[in-house]
């Protein structure tokens, strides 16, 4: 079958924020979702289940339950049991709930610098405090851990590692040996961990995701996994995925700080999600294809036709993450490029302060619309 990637969705009358925020003439290459239509199973799906009429309160299906596991199964060798799935409305909710849950006044949550602005500001949404330790950044751009670093980061206070794998914004995608060597230090301190993996369906044919829990029964004891169908079928504004929990305590510990706080997937998430998992695949091999095209392309044009930036090509995500400290670019890049080409990209250093500098861009869009955004960066930057 053949998918459609290049046709132009028009977005402003629909609510988003992605494009309502721009003005008219303005490019927005910035909010991490994709300007493609989702999955015609999935859309069926929805269609069906307005068509009923009533949007009462959900339950989750067990057919949902039972296409997560057998995922897991098939990607990742990762065994579990349909009650260690936990459905949640959003994953931003769930590592928040997880530090509130299992952190105590005074202590500390360990966070890899720059990261996705909800994780960096996750502890002091709680008044816990935050330890941030940067990535370091090698001579291509690319990202590694230093582990000692990030050993003599922890503290007798620390509690828990927020993990962001795939990496929101860098698009490292960690492998299965620096994963084992981060976990080997968690455990030594005793630490959780809580893995954002919401973009794990989301690599390129170099990298393959491992999720962490899935390393050993021991590291899975202390970890949460959060995961969902949101960025990879293009259905986030639905507000549907889901926690990993193989620990029955560390289960009932997270069931018990999110009372009252937070909910559950409402009935079109949850039935976006099921037909996702049961019949989009096709549709997302397709789509990986097109995003690793779009991420060459990316890659490519940086290279040779923006002087002075640096791009390491992402291993994940469908976010490239832009260095712009050696353009020559007068002040903030964010800001530059918003004025000058009319593009609406992330600010690098709201991801924390190693971001200042640096600008995200989404290339999750139809190539004529990331071209076309490329190219007005690129005579903003002639025009300098």
């Amino acid at each position: 079958m053949n998918y459609d990637f290049d046709t132009i969705i028009p977005r402003r009358a629909t609510e988003s924020i992605k494009w309502n925020f721009c003005d008219a003439d303005e490019l927005p290459m910035w909010v991490a979702d994709m300007d493609f239509r989702s999955p015609e199973p999935v859309i069926a799906a929805l269609r069906a289940r307005v068509e009923h009429g009533i949007f009462g309160y959900g339950s989750t299906p067990p057919a949902l339950r039972t296409a997560i596991v057998e995922r897991l199964q098939r990607l990742y060798a990762w065994q579990v049991e349909p009650q260690d799935v936990v459905m949640l409305p959003g994953v931003v909710p769930g590592f928040n709930v997880a530090v509130q849950a299992l952190l105590s006044p005074g202590d500390g949550l360990l966070v890899q610098t720059p990261v996705y602005p909800p994780i960096l500001h996750a502890a002091e949404n709680a008044a816990f405090r935050a330890q941030y330790m940067p990535l370091t950044r090698q001579s291509d751009g690319r990202y590694t851990v230093d582990l000692e670093l990030f050993e003599e980061t922890i503290t007798a206070r620390t509690r828990m590692f927020l993990l962001c794998n795939p990496h929101n914004p860098v698009g490292r995608v960690f492998t299965e040996e620096e994963l084992e060597q981060l976990a080997e230090i968690c455990l030594r301190h005793e630490l959780f961990i809580c893995s954002d993996e919401i973009h794990g369906d989301l690599i390129f044919s170099e990298a393959q995701h491992c999720p962490i829990a899935s390393l050993s029964p021991e590291i899975a004891a202390r970890t949460i996994t959060l995961m969902a169908p949101s960025k990879t079928f293009n259905i986030a504004g639905l507000g549907c995925s889901f926690a990993v929990i193989t620990n029955p305590e560390l289960r009932q510990a997270f069931q018990a700080g999110r009372g009252g706080l937070m909910g559950h997937p409402n009935i079109l998430g949850l039935t976006a999600a099921l037909a996702a998992y049961q019949e989009g695949q096709p549709w997302l091999t397709a789509l990986l294809r097109y995003l690793e095209s779009n991420r060459d392309y990316t890659y490519d044009f940086v290279q040779q036709q923006l002087p002075g930036i640096q791009l390491a090509r992402p291993e994940g995500t469908y976010l490239a993450w832009l260095d712009c400290r050696a353009s020559g670019i007068p002040g903030n890049p964010y800001e530059f490029f918003r004025a000058s080409a009319r593009v609406m990209l992330n600010d690098g250093a709201i991801f924390g302060p190693d971001g200042t500098g640096f600008v995200r861009l989404n290339f999750g869009a139809p190539r004529a619309l990331l071209v076309e955004g490329l190219e007005r960066m690129q005579a903003a930057l002639e025009a300098l």
